[in-house]
């Protein structure tokens, strides 16, 4: 009897820890982030380099299903994400930032704005992207990342409802250069705080 308790404890304890391993390593762990497992970080942008390459396991599978990336082979398309500011502190809705960019090394980029929960922010601004075709210099370009729309007509960013955010960075048909040194081909967009509501002012 008593080595029948020891045969289940033990098992038990094997199911805890396997079932524990295998949520840490999907980043489905509470307060585990996606982007404890990045191995590249291009300043403050970080990726995952095995998401759309053969290295790809299926812990990385469930991170990439849970966190909504629907990723493609990293010849399409590669993801850079980023949640703080140059200061490195969390992006938040509670303040407006400014993110300013040059040329990507991409057929064509874009950069979205999700919740933390992975998901597009619940409003209704039609602003949670820009992209290429909406800079008028490719060599340079700024956006404003905020709750309310600025009105100046230029690009704006709708923070409204996300709470703490991130945002993605997708580079669709990227260069050599990019899939071979992404440290030293993709020229970092920067994220300025500008200003915070309340206290954090």
């Amino acid at each position: 009897m008593k080595r029948l308790l020891v045969i289940i404890l033990l098992a038990l304890t094997g199911l805890a820890a396997g079932g524990a391993s295998a949520l840490w390593a999907a980043g489905l762990w509470p307060g585990r982030s996606a982007l404890g497992f990045s191995d590249v970080d291009v300043g403050g942008w970080r990726s995952d380099w095995a998401i759309g390459g053969a290295a790809a396991d299926p812990y990385l599978r469930a991170r990439i299903a849970r966190h909504g990336l629907l990723a493609l082979s990293r010849e399409e398309a590669v993801y850079l994400t980023r949640q703080t500011d140059e200061a490195g502190r969390p992006l938040t809705e509670r303040c407006s930032y400014r993110l300013t960019g040059g040329r990507q090394p991409a057929g064509w980029w874009s950069i979205t704005l999700y919740d933390a929960e992975s998901r597009l922010p619940m409003n209704n601004d039609e602003a949670l992207s820009i992209d290429a075709t909406k800079t008028e210099d490719a060599n340079r370009w700024t956006a404003l990342i905020a709750p309310r729309d600025p009105g100046d007509g230029g690009n704006w960013l709708s923070s409204r409802a996300a709470g703490q955010f991130d945002l993605t960075l997708r580079l669709y048909r990227p260069t050599a250069q990019v899939l071979s040194d992404p440290e030293g081909a993709i020229p970092a967009p920067r994220i300025e705080r500008l200003s915070c509501r309340g206290d954090e002012a």
